[in-house]
């Protein structure tokens, strides 16, 4: 094992995240890392009225009803969504705190990029 010298390892600006603030936060873009799932959020998220039946986005996918549910089930374990039942249908609204969450965390990796590149 090599000695380092003073100076040449800088300990990092900020704390990375503890290990269940990381294994939620890998949890959330895990289920974003499908194209189905990501195009599902957004949908979601960027619905104007806040929220969005399942009946509204099953028809937007070339895939059946159980596989469009099973994604959204996915998205609600990821802590990205939340779900009621109205009837026999199902309503989705983003939770925006979680989404929060993982924009913090991409900003403050994003900043220290720039950061280093100047």
């Amino acid at each position: 094992m090599s000695k380092q010298g003073p100076g040449c390892c800088e300990p990092p600006p900020e704390e990375p995240p503890a290990v269940e603030q990381a294994a939620e936060l890998a949890l959330m873009f895990k289920a974003l890392g499908d194209p189905v799932r990501l195009r599902l959020f957004s949908m979601i998220a960027f619905r104007p009225e806040g929220e969005v039946c399942v009946c509204e986005l099953t028809p937007a996918f070339e895939l059946s009803q159980p596989t469009i549910s099973h994604h959204l089930k996915l998205l609600r374990q990821a802590g990205l969504v939340d779900s009621e039942r109205r009837g026999t249908w199902v309503y989705y609204r983003a939770r925006p705190e979680m989404a929060g969450r993982m924009a913090a965390m991409l900003s403050s990796v994003a900043g220290e990029r720039r950061a280093i590149a100047v």
